[in-house]
């Protein structure tokens, strides 16, 4: 399997090994706050909370990416060695970086949208009362975090290869298009295989028990269905990660910022879900934006980037991908008129 000809690595692991584990602590330490101050009791999100949170985590994130980008400016700058091999300025390195990281957010933000859809049908077909909705997304951001840490190092990995790249290009142009024609079938978690194997070796009980992921009941230890609307939810980022993450890695091949800026979007998941659950009717045309993503970002990796000298112009893509996604979204809430809810 031949091995791609690799650009100069900006922040190689070995380097930067403590930077991922400080922004994992930072990230620990923020959820930590969130549920342990923020959402310490239950209680059902609101609009206007959903939109303060939204706003906190999209900030955040614009925030780490001023940050990142002066620490590489001052970084590279004092790399002489880095700046021959690259054969641009520091100033031109941390604004590639800054773009990167952008462009990588835009696009796993864009993704995760489909996830949205999906957490409303887990949560009615399940009855999860709105009051514990958030804790079970909650947990469910904890173990993405989780799978996505392992799939970006595989994906770091396996990205050196050519036929690698080759493959997940085609994969993600075959995703879009089979998004953009295919009949949608109905999602339905009972007859997911991992669920009723699941429910082979534990006990679940018939009707919700609070909070709680587990209980005991005449000495048995059971689940509830909250913890199987957690687990649907966990295999379908994991299905989900599949496309996203091959997806920022056609826009970058720097696995720090591949995974702090999936982190980031991850992060602010929850609050999103709050923010338009009760419009998701409305994005009926958004599902064509996100499948032209996917076959750019997929023609990228087996054509563009090489047809480019080696790499599609950042600004050319976010701008590509902020026509399709804006478009969709746009066109859905002009065609599709909202719910009057006078109206019965």
């Amino acid at each position: 399997m031949e091995i791609t000809q690799q650009a100069v690595q900006l922040f190689p692991f070995a380097e930067y090994f403590w930077h991922y584990v400080g922004f994992i602590g930072f990230v620990l330490g923020m959820l930590a706050l969130d549920l342990g101050v923020f959402h310490r009791h239950a209680h059902i999100v609101r609009y206007k909370e959903a939109l303060g949170w939204s706003a906190f985590w999209i900030s955040l994130a614009l925030i780490f990416n001023f940050v990142l980008y002066k620490y590489s400016l001052w970084k590279f700058a004092a790399d002489p060695e880095l700046l021959a091999a690259t054969g641009k300025t520091a100033a031109e390195l941390a604004r590639q970086v800054g773009l990167e990281f952008h462009t990588g957010f835009v696009v796993e933000k864009s993704l995760a949208v489909d996830n949205i859809f999906v957490f409303v049908v887990v949560f009615s077909f399940f009855g999860v009362p709105q009051i514990y909705q958030h804790r079970v997304l909650f947990y469910g951001v904890l173990g993405a975090l989780f799978f996505r840490a392992i799939f970006i190092a595989l994906g770091a990995w396996l990205m050196k290869y050519e036929a690698v790249v080759i493959f997940f290009g085609g994969f993600l142009i075959f995703t879009g298009i089979k998004m953009m024609f295919a009949p949608e079938k109905p999602l339905d978690p009972e007859k997911n295989f991992v669920i009723r194997f699941l429910k082979k070796f534990v006990r679940v009980t018939h009707e919700m028990k609070g909070g709680h992921f587990f209980v005991r009941e005449n000495g048995i230890l059971m689940a509830t269905p909250l913890f199987i609307a957690l687990v649907f939810l966990e295999l379908t980022d994991i299905i989900f990660a599949v496309d996203s993450v091959p997806a920022i890695f056609a826009i970058t091949k720097e696995p720090l910022i591949v995974f702090t800026s999936n982190i980031f979007a991850i992060l602010g998941l929850r609050s999103l879900y709050f923010l338009v659950s009760g419009m998701v009717d409305r994005f009926q045309y958004l599902k064509y934006g996100l499948a032209l993503v996917l076959m750019f970002v997929g023609l990228k990796m087996v054509w563009l980037n090489e047809a480019f000298g080696g790499k599609f112009p950042v600004v050319l893509s976010l701008l590509i991908i902020f026509t399709f996604i804006g478009g969709s979204v746009a066109y859905s809430l002009w065609k599709v008129p909202a719910k009057d809810e006078n109206t019965k």
